[in-house]
């Protein structure tokens, strides 16, 4: 492994952000107002055969795969595993909407898929999240994109203050977290395509189900390695140079032996830690050494920017606010670096945590089958915060349905008292077989905030919701991976718009389904790490690599970018837009961030509050103002 040293790369200036995104119009003459109102920030457009505006936006070509059959026309738009000539014949067979997902029989990616046949236009995203749809009306017709601010601007629709509000929530709720930011903007379910006629109506229909959990964990670990090498090798079937992060983990390491069987030249990065103890390094280095002919460059401490830098200044472009605003800067260099080495991708190790590390839920499915397993299980768990073992089993015992827990929560959510949050001796509640995490409101949430959120899930609770699966286990793992694949996605956005976009394999589709398609007590065996996904890179990671049960502590990055920054926070929030909006109170806040703190659990909130802010005053530049929205 070698130092990456400023200055070395190829890249000698930072490029301007160019947004890439795209919007789908049905095949009628009412659509042509609207394609005129989107259209004034589109470079490239590709017509219906009967050469109305279909798909127009603004996109790299090499993201583009169109085919056209007859009157027909389809688009895989992203990273997808197939050619216009076997997209086109496949095409050519398909005789309505309900035959398109056959245009993508085992083709590996992550993608939008988007077509036009008998009238009708159908387009839908990723059951990941990675790939979005958003919808609205403009001129009296739906229009469906890629993007929420694109959709936004063209309508001139104001933010929802209310869902900005249930975005400071330090745990996204299911449901709660869906709502559409942008008052009239609609966020399609990722399980969901969207169906627009020609009058420009619009109608949605199920494209992907959650699988049964019903394999083994040794059944399932082939299924998850066949679509893992797939994703990787859709990352670098074209050749050229990919670069990776090589964190040290399990998961950054097996997508990079993976992509090393690839017919790309491989680059990695490892951000060293500034903690001596975070055993990251030395992992990274056995891999490095383990990895085949490939560079591999190390950012020693010191090197990149600290997290919050750049706090106070120019925001990632994406369409909706994220907490990892927190170390965009830092992101940002690498990417830039890695682009200077020739990178066309980014591959980065998302989604693993999330799919592959186990959590308590699956016990409550277990209970439910195998009591005394469960009972075991749970007995051999440490108990989170001192909660007591009868405690902790009555919840495995509970009942409670998806809409009553949202009024529950409603009824019971409060904001953090400021004292305590920060108080060493402050118990911390770990075990949560529930429907989701539960957390308070940070302490700087004013009460308007906290009421809008408590009228918003009881608003939710009303609409009797179903949760993603009855299975509490396989409920938590796709809502935690599509909150990965969200993040994902914005952060492909900005890092797309400097020039290197990112890909997170592990969170591809056919990944998800082989690893839902395992039972939930398969995912949590008890006293290994990650054991799914170590079985499936038994024959692709060497042996030794296999056997890490440690992960990297990164609190020395919090207190040190916080006491390097610590300043230009305060002054983030010495005029605050969300202060403005009646949402925090700015000098509980300031007042929070001047205080020591001991623990690293109280700090987590800041990130989503500092996301929404950064986020929203670029919002109030551009022009647009909240404005109160209802409950889609």
């Amino acid at each position: 492994m070698e130092p990456a040293t400023p200055g070395s790369g190829r890249k000698t200036r930072r490029p301007v952000p160019v947004q890439e995104w795209f919007a789908a119009l049905g095949d009628g003459e009412p659509a042509l107002d609207a394609a005129r109102m989107i259209g004034s920030r589109a470079t490239t457009t590709i017509r219906h055969a009967s050469g109305r505006p279909w798909l127009l936006g603004r996109w790299s070509p090499d993201t583009v795969v169109v085919a056209s059959a007859g009157r027909s026309r389809a688009a895989i738009i992203g990273r997808g595993a197939i050619g216009q000539d076997e997209l086109t014949r496949r095409l050519g067979r398909v005789r309505d909407v309900d035959d398109v997902e056959r245009l993508v029989d085992g083709v590996a990616g992550s993608f939008h898929l988007v077509a036009s046949i008998g009238g009708l236009v159908r387009v839908r995203g990723s059951a990941s999240a990675v790939r979005q749809v958003f919808h609205t009306r403009l001129a009296g017709v739906t229009v469906a994109c890629s993007r929420a601010d694109v959709l936004a601007a063209a309508a001139g629709a104001g933010i929802d203050e209310r869902v900005m509000a249930a975005r400071l929530l330090p745990v996204p709720v299911y449901r709660l977290y869906e709502l559409p930011i942008w008052h009239g903007v609609h966020r399609l379910d990722p399980g969901d395509c969207l169906l627009i006629d020609g009058d420009g109506g619009v109608r949605s229909r199920c494209w992907w189900r959650v699988p049964e959990p019903v394999l083994s964990a040794e059944e399932g670990a082939v299924l998850v390695r066949e679509a893992l090498r797939a994703a990787v090798g859709s990352s670098t079937a074209t050749g050229g140079t990919v670069s990776a992060d090589l964190s040290g983990g399990l998961d950054s390491t097996s997508l990079c032996f993976l992509a090393a069987d690839g017919p790309a030249q491989l680059v990695t990065a490892h951000r060293a830690p500034l903690d001596a103890a975070n055993d990251d390094r030395a992992w990274a280095g056995k891999a490095a050494a383990a990895l085949p002919p490939a560079r591999h460059l190390v950012f020693e401490p010191g090197l990149l920017p600290l997290w919050f830098a750049e706090a106070d200044g120019a925001p990632p472009p994406t369409d909706e606010p994220h907490g990892w605003v927190r170390d965009w800067a830092l992101m940002r260099e690498v990417a830039e670096r890695m682009a200077g080495e020739g990178s066309r991708l980014h591959l980065i190790g998302g989604g693993g945590d999330e799919l592959f590390a186990a959590r308590p839920h699956y016990l409550h499915d277990l209970f439910r089958t195998r009591p005394w397993q469960a009972f075991t299980r749970l007995r051999a768990q440490p108990a989170g915060g001192g909660q007591p073992l009868w405690r902790r089993l009555a919840r495995l015992a509970d009942r409670t349905d998806f809409p009553t827990w949202l009024n529950r929560l409603a009824t019971d959510l409060a904001i953090e008292n400021p004292v305590t949050s920060v108080s060493p001796g402050r118990a911390v509640e770990v075990f949560s077989p529930g429907w989701g995490p539960v957390a308070p409101m940070p302490c700087w949430t004013t009460e308007h905030a906290l009421h809008a959120v408590r009228d918003l899930l009881r608003q939710l609770a009303a609409q009797r919701p179903e949760p993603l699966s009855p299975l509490r286990g396989q409920h938590t793992t796709l809502y935690n991976a599509r909150l990965g694949g969200d993040g994902l996605r914005q952060i492909d956005q900005a890092a797309t718009a400097i020039g290197l976009p990112h890909a997170a394999p592990i969170l591809d589709d056919a990944v998800i389904t082989a690893v839902l398609s395992i039972r939930t007590d398969q995912r949590g065996a008890p006293g290994r790490y990650k054991p799914v996904l170590t079985a499936a890179m038994r024959s692709v990671v060497p042996e030794p690599l296999l056997s890490r049960s440690t992960k990297g502590n990164y609190a020395a990055e919090w207190y040190a970018g916080m006491r390097r920054h610590g300043g230009e926070l305060l002054e983030v929030f010495g005029d605050s837009a969300l202060a403005r909006l009646g949402l925090i109170d700015a000098a509980v806040l300031r007042d929070f961030l001047s205080r020591p703190h001991p623990r690293l659990d109280p700090l987590y909130p800041l990130v989503q509050t500092l996301g929404c802010e950064i986020w929203l005053r670029a919002s109030d530049q551009a022009g647009r103002r909240p404005a109160t929205g209802h409950v889609a």
